[in-house]
């Protein structure tokens, strides 16, 4: 057997003691909606099962991710997972910028992963969708670590490092019910995200201060949303603008993944509430599917508008230059409808964007969609 560590942030109710939790659960947490909890989870997995399906078939391509986190969602739920929450200090009365002595669970996770930064990894912080429960939240970030990293994909002098925020998805197959309960949570969750980029971005600023002129590691911070994910992070942007109202939001991220975004194909148009989005990042990239069936469960069952995830924007020439929007139609309809970041094919051109590959590099599966630069699809 082998040990993974995964190292998350979550917003959900801790299930036993606080600082020893056996899990997470289906609410928020008991100290609010945008109280965050810091820390690592590490449970055993079999790496020759993991290995099946890292190496299974995938069109031209191999890798069955939608698998593999279906059987370490397992190994979590059953395998005995260690869960090490960081230990915090804090007055709830009083700003934490005003405490002395405070201490809290981001700066010590931000400072081990500075370290694996330094140790030549990057960092993508993956937010998950609709119906998750905690133990397939682990389980999908298990797995999309180690797609990124499997053997003969992407650059072996540079791993990629998954940091997992959960949030209280209610893990429940009532398509009516459940659905408008995890919007609601999905919304105020975002809040939170929002609230912990604000942490990242105070960390990184406090690190420069102090890091005397010392070169950068040359490392890069990395974002994945899935799914609803995409309308937590709609929600994170209105809480960092509300506190840079008359400012560029910061850059934290090299590139940020919009899969399979339920979101509106409006989003990123002037005056929506994806319209800053290009200012977190350096390149910004959606993955869509014309017959993602959740996408159109979303569209007509719930009476959302036409969904990011579908098509695409609905007019890509009105959205900035960085972003980029790929159909993975043609790979994976009829096989991973929603989850395909998790399939071979997509989840290797999201590790060539991590290692710095161009939009429009030959080496990609990438051909371009009519005559604008930022349309692509997936051959």
């Amino acid at each position: 057997m082998a040990e993974i560590r995964i190292f998350y942030a979550t917003n959900r109710n801790h299930l036993g003691p606080r600082w020893r939790p056996r899990g997470y659960g289906k609410k928020f947490s008991d100290d609010g909606a945008e109280n965050l909890r810091f820390g690592h989870v590490v449970f055993e997995y079999d790496p020759l099962r993991a290995g099946e399906y890292l190496n299974r078939a995938a069109g031209d391509d191999r890798g069955d991710g939608e698998g593999l986190a279906e059987y370490l969602a397992v190994r979590v739920k059953d395998g005995g997972a260690r869960i090490t929450p960081y230990r915090e200090r804090l007055d709830p009365r009083r700003s934490e910028r005003v405490q002395k002595n405070a201490r809290l669970g981001s700066q010590a996770m931000f400072a081990e992963l500075r370290q694996a930064m330094r140790g030549r990894s990057d960092v993508l912080i993956y937010i998950h969708g609709f119906n998750v429960a905690w133990h397939e939240a682990v389980g999908t970030a298990a797995a999309l670590q180690l797609m990124l990293n499997r053997e003969g994909v992407g650059d072996p002098e540079q791993s990629v490092l998954v940091v997992l925020f959960s949030w209280p998805s209610d893990g429940l197959a009532l398509p009516l019910v459940s659905y408008k309960s995890d919007r609601s949570e999905a919304k105020a969750s975002g809040y939170a995200v929002g609230r912990g980029f604000l942490k990242l971005r105070d960390f990184l600023a406090e690190m420069q201060d102090r890091s005397g002129g010392e070169a950068p590691c040359g490392r890069s911070l990395h974002l994945l949303c899935h799914s609803m994910g995409n309308y937590v992070l709609q929600n994170a942007l209105a809480r960092m603008e509300t506190f840079t109202p008359y400012g560029v939001l910061p850059r934290l991220f090299e590139h940020i993944f919009l899969c399979a975004p339920d979101v509106n194909d409006d989003v990123f148009e002037p005056g929506k509430p994806m319209a800053r989005l290009h200012q977190l990042c350096r390149q910004a990239t959606v993955y869509h599917n014309r017959g993602d069936v959740a996408m159109y469960v979303s569209d007509f069952t719930k009476g959302n508008p036409d969904r990011l995830g579908t098509a695409g924007a609905a007019r890509p020439a009105q959205i900035h230059h960085k972003i980029q929007q790929v159909d993975c139609t043609p790979l994976v309809t009829g096989l991973v409808e929603h989850s395909y970041y998790l399939w071979g094919p997509v989840n290797s051109d999201i590790r060539q964007s991590i290692d710095g590959l161009a939009a429009g590099d030959r080496r990609r599966r990438r051909v371009r969609e009519g005559e604008l630069p930022n349309v692509w699809r997936l051959v």
